[in-house]
């Protein structure tokens, strides 16, 4: 088949499914959301919340792994139950932990070969820039650091989408390029319409679709965006190992804002390796 075409035909089944806002997701992910939206209920309990979990084994092994990580599960009882889990983690970190296991299905869904490799490039990728964006928050601001996790995990949530998508077309891409170039046309549109399909919080939604915009607003109230635009930034600088040669008198906004600096930034990433890789662990 002509190159051209089968890109032609990708993208106009992309275009459907954008505007007909009927985004095809794995049958485990629309669960897991299903659930998510579920904890939404007013006056919820912790006995329905248990047994909305069990209906899912990967939603409801990840609850009490994270009710029994460093993170949360300060007395070291090891957390077998998961009404006790849920007690111990509030409903606001299980309706994150609910996204972070639908992130994963939508990575892991359909993924073989290259395909698997790009994914698992992509979530290595995410989860760094999540645990940073936590760090941040917590050590920075008064904001949500869980909020910051989970958008920063999200932030390029539409990437996901568009490879999990391509991996019934993996062998009519000319190139890796050619692929990649198409994530980067689209993954913003589709990445906003699945925010939307999962009826993400505003503050969430706008440091997700902002995450690359270096020149918000001076501000010396940081918002969730100055989090996740920084946290996005610097990740890129500390695996190219170019942190050292950033011009900082000349630094973006989203570092301005968190009164980010060359020592700030060095001495808050010494005292946090720690914690970086407890999160990343509970991510993974």
């Amino acid at each position: 088949m002509n190159s051209k075409i089968s890109e032609f035909e990708f993208i106009k089944g992309l275009t459907a499914e954008l505007s007909s806002k009927n985004l095809v997701f794995p049958t485990s992910l629309k669960t897991t959301m299903k659930i998510r939206r579920a904890l939404d209920t007013p006056d919820i309990s912790n006995d329905q919340i248990s047994r909305i979990i069990s209906a899912e084994p990967v939603l409801s092994a990840q609850v009490l792994k994270l009710a029994n990580s460093a993170m949360f599960n300060r007395s070291g009882k090891k957390v077998e139950e998961l009404r006790a889990a849920t007690v111990l983690l509030g409903f606001g970190v299980i309706r994150n932990v609910a996204i972070s296991v639908g992130m994963k299905q939508l990575k892991d869904h359909q993924a073989s070969g290259q395909t698997s490799e790009r994914m698992e490039g992509l979530w290595t990728r995410s989860m760094r820039v999540a645990a940073l964006s936590f760090v941040l928050a917590r050590n920075l601001t008064k904001l949500s650091p869980d909020k910051a996790m989970i958008a920063g995990l999200l932030h390029d949530v539409g990437k996901f989408y568009i490879l999990n998508r391509a991996c019934l077309y993996q062998d009519l891409f000319t190139s890796e390029q050619t692929l990649w170039d198409l994530v980067d046309q689209w993954h913003v549109d589709i990445g906003a319409a699945i925010l939307d399909s999962w009826e993400i919080s505003d503050d969430i939604r706008a440091a997700v679709m902002d995450h690359k915009s270096l020149d918000i607003p001076v501000s010396n109230r940081a918002t969730l965006t100055d989090v996740v635009a920084a946290a996005n930034f610097l990740d890129a600088h500390f695996v190219a190992q170019s942190i050292e040669n950033l011009d900082w008198s000349t630094r973006p906004t989203p570092l301005k804002n968190l009164q980010l600096d060359a020592e700030r930034t060095s001495t808050l990433m010494q005292e946090t390796t720690q914690e970086l890789t407890a999160i990343m662990q509970v991510l993974s």
